[in-house]
């Protein structure tokens, strides 16, 4: 489980997050949504220790965020932000295999090379693993940073956006991969999703985010009406049912 107490993140006078009180079980996906400045990223990066709170307490897994040696947060969780900036003269292999140092700190093993290579198999980067980063799309490029991170082999990922710069085809083969790896592999994700459909079709639950508080959590079902997206979002929204699940229709 996941656990924010009274979480804040303030600059100078402006107060961009919290206070958050939140509880995320593990397993399955959970979606967080919400307007442009809503507190989404920030609210991600300070579970995965990449920014400090201002005030409040996470524990992720059972472990104090704060207080947790480096080693043992990096095997319990991982997270990708959506600004990466690693060199990209690396191959895809090389930048996969940087998500097994928490494990073989530069010395890779048998079983390391296993989970690289389940990895790229897993984001079907195989006939590009050569390929130096600088060469491929934004698309295949943010697909081996997703690599990158399951090859990590955390029971905790953070995702910050993982649908950028892919097409809606791309787009939904992240979230059905997302999706098998949770239910075979009983991963957490914690998501941030910018397309509230996507998170309607592929999330267990959806935690949605509005001038840095938690304004709704609940099920896609619960939170796909309109009073509720309109509520978040402040624009009319009609939602329809067309097959399995609902979709949310935005009007001007």
């Amino acid at each position: 489980m996941i656990s924010l107490t009274d979480v804040s993140k303030s600059y100078g006078s402006s107060t961009v997050l919290g206070p958050v009180d939140l509880e995320i079980p593990a397993g399955g996906i959970t979606a967080l949504v919400g307007p442009n400045g809503a507190g989404k990223s920030t609210l991600l990066t300070i579970v995965g220790r990449l920014t400090d709170p201002t005030t409040g307490r996470v524990s992720v897994g059972g472990l104090d965020v704060a207080r947790a040696p480096s080693r043992e947060l990096a095997r319990t969780l991982s997270i990708l932000r959506q600004e990466n900036h690693f060199i990209t003269r690396l191959t895809v292999r090389e930048l996969v295999g940087f998500g097994r140092f928490p494990h073989s700190q530069g010395r890779l093993t048998a079983d390391d090379v296993r989970h690289i290579d389940h990895a790229i198999d897993f984001l079907d980067l195989g006939g590009l693993e050569g390929r130096v980063l600088d060469e491929l799309s934004g698309g295949q490029r943010q697909r081996a940073y997703v690599a990158m991170v399951l090859a990590q082999d955390t029971d905790y990922v953070l995702l910050d956006e993982p649908l950028n710069n892919l097409d809606m085809s791309h787009s939904v083969a992240m979230m059905k991969q997302l999706r098998k790896a949770a239910d075979e592999l009983g991963k957490t994700f914690i998501v941030v999703i910018h397309d509230i459909n996507f998170a309607a079709a592929y999330a267990d639950r959806i935690i949605a985010l509005a001038e840095g508080r938690v304004v709704h959590n609940g099920t896609p079902a619960e939170i796909m009406t309109p009073a509720t997206l309109e509520s978040i979002f402040h624009t009319p929204i009609e939602v329809r049912t067309d097959g399995e699940y609902p979709v949310a229709v935005y009007f001007r």
